[in-house]
């Protein structure tokens, strides 16, 4: 969650607090952060959530698999194993990795800066 979404939120629970309405809240929102406010859908969300008593303005911890694989700790597993061997296609990276091509892929090219990607073996 960015900076800037958890001052809307605390400022969408200071504004329930005071009694505002969803649309009120919105407005006042959209005034001071314009194109950078929160969705609709998510001031409404939050004002309910804090109207029926939630204080905390974080989101809850969840359960389950990350929402990515591209962790700094991978993104070092790709470099260590690429500098080993540079000659290593995606498809054999992601294996000894254990996540998916694509997200391999985008280690490559976004975050370690290697231009040419081998996707498949040359025979």
């Amino acid at each position: 969650m960015s900076e800037l979404e958890l001052e809307q939120r605390t400022n969408i629970k200071f504004l329930v607090k005071l009694g505002k309405s969803g649309n009120e809240i919105r407005k006042m929102l959209v005034q001071v952060y314009g194109d950078n406010v929160v969705k609709k859908t998510a001031v409404y969300k939050w004002g309910k959530r804090f109207s029926e008593g939630r204080e905390s303005v974080t989101d809850e911890e969840r359960s389950g698999r990350p929402a990515t694989s591209r962790t700094e700790e991978n993104i070092a597993k790709v470099r260590q194993i690429t500098r080993e061997n540079r000659r290593l296609i995606v498809r054999s990276i992601a294996e000894q990795v254990n996540i998916d091509r694509e997200t391999i892929r985008k280690i490559l090219t976004e975050d370690l800066d290697v231009w040419k990607v081998c996707t498949k073996m040359v025979q």
